[in-house]
């Protein structure tokens, strides 16, 4: 156990602010001393009981339930009262703080040795102890924050499946197949004078290619739940007056940012969040790309390139309406020149011709997306497109949620599962280098659902849940 691990928590677990309902929820080893001194009596356990919740005079706090989950059918393995009262703010800082006040008076007493040093609970500290009582591993740890966390429908059902143990489910089955294929490596280096043909009788090659391409599977299906929950970043960019705020709000079906044909009017970034198939797009207008004296339209042209830089997606907008003119044609040239320098790579940009309401596509426009943003036409090319720049090709149904170190563990097994594959195809295999590669890529896939373990990570994993959770 990590430390502090052994002191009871306690915490209101609901959110914050007013509501019908609120929770104030402890765990700890041993609780039945803290449920005589709030309670009275001892509770039926998985019962829910109607009671007061009275302070230390006797005067009723609340009315409402209580429930007692013994150890280890708890969702942290430990002990754990539900304390289930109206949700308003006073009510529950009263009852945690009721909570915090028996279990001092016990304690001073020395009659509760297991409540000693209840305290409040860290973000995430509830389930990180369902992860270390293995309740959860910890990708499905890491679903639970995922599923309420979740922006879009898609994203909310692949994390319940990621949570029901769908994504654990592929990796166990990878680890398992890996841990047979190592014990007949193994066995073959710890007894050579058996004379044992390996690559060949046990079909080293083809069960090594065989995990190396559901690998790849699996890594695929990984990447789109990634997509599904960290979407993608679009910035919209061009010269003022192109219409890229007119092509914010018509994708975001609402006015978010100010549209008028004064250039110049956005001065800073506007985003607004969409989602195309379940994915998350988080779409940035900027302000116009242009050299000005206004210090204030400087300050948020340098914003704009600065978001264009990060932006997992381009869109460059031209005005149909305007192409062939002089001083229009060369800022193109000069933004299109820059761009080429601040994207690494050329997949990320995507020109997108707009007033094609009013004006007639010429044959630049070729490869890009002609739309108008004024009356909607082109938009469903246009999200298509995005989809496609995202690398999304799957249904969300049948996907669970991933994060991007799942992405990165799963790349870098199959890097160790490609390295194998190498030796085993030598004539000449070093089986000892063959070993290596497949512990590597065992010790690897373990990271995923948390076989293998920093404190560090897991401290960096549960700081970002939300405290009660």
């Amino acid at each position: 156990m990590l430390p502090r691990h052994h002191e009871p928590i306690v915490a209101v677990a609901t959110a914050s602010g007013r509501g019908a309902v609120g929770i104030v929820r402890v765990s700890g080893l041993d609780l039945s001393g803290l449920i005589e001194g709030l309670i009275g009596r001892p509770l039926r356990p998985r019962v829910a009981t109607y009671l007061p919740f009275n302070d230390a005079s006797g005067a009723p706090i609340d009315h409402g339930l209580a429930i007692h989950f013994q150890a280890p059918h708890s969702y942290t393995g430990e002990d754990v009262l539900e304390l289930q009262a109206h949700g308003g703010p006073v009510v529950l800082q009263l009852l945690l703080g009721r909570c915090l006040e028996v279990a001092a008076e016990r304690d001073a007493r020395g009659d509760a040795a297991r409540l000693s040093g209840l305290r409040l609970a860290q973000p995430g500290e509830f389930t990180e102890r369902a992860f270390l009582n293995d309740k959860l591993d910890l990708a499905q740890a890491e679903a639970v924050s995922d599923l309420i966390e979740a922006s879009t429908e898609a994203a909310a059902r692949s994390a319940g499946r990621s949570l029901s143990g769908a994504f654990s489910g592929e990796i166990n089955t990878l680890r398992d197949q890996l841990i047979a294929l190592r014990m007949l490596v193994e066995a073959t280096l710890d007894f050579p004078e058996e004379e044992i043909d390996f690559l060949e009788k046990a079909n080293a090659r083809g069960r090594l290619q065989a995990i190396a391409d559901q690998v790849d599977v699996v890594l695929d299906r990984a990447r789109q739940g990634a997509l599904l929950r960290e979407g993608i970043t679009v910035v919209l960019a061009g010269q003022p007056n192109v219409g890229k705020s007119s092509l914010l709000n018509a994708l975001a079906g609402a006015e978010l940012a100010i549209v008028t044909p004064i250039a110049g009017t956005t001065r800073d970034k506007v985003s607004g969040t969409i989602q195309i198939e379940g994915v998350p797009v988080h779409v940035v207008d900027t302000a116009g790309l242009r050299d000005s004296v206004d210090e204030v339209e400087r300050i948020g042209v340098a914003r704009s390139w600065s978001e264009i830089e990060r932006a997992d997606a381009v869109l460059f907008m031209h005005d149909l309406t305007r192409v062939g003119e002089l001083a229009y044609d060369a800022g193109e040239a000069q933004i299109q020149a820059r761009l080429g320098a601040a994207l690494l790579r050329s997949d990320r940009l995507l020109h997108v011709f707009n007033k094609s309401d009013v004006a007639v596509p010429p044959g630049a426009s070729r490869g890009g997306i002609t739309l108008s943003a004024r009356t909607g036409a082109g938009l469903g090319a246009l999200r298509a497109r995005l989809l496609e720049l995202a690398g999304w090709h799957a249904q969300p149904e049948g996907l669970f949620i991933a994060r991007a170190r799942h992405v990165q563990a799963l790349r870098l097994t199959r890097a160790h599962l490609g390295a194998a594959l190498e030796q085993a195809a030598r004539a000449d295999a070093a089986l000892d280098l063959l070993a290596e590669e497949l512990r590597l890529a065992h010790d690897t896939l373990g990271e995923i659902t948390g076989a293998f373990t920093s404190d560090d990570l897991l401290g960096e994993i549960f700081s970002r849940f939300c405290i009660g959770k």
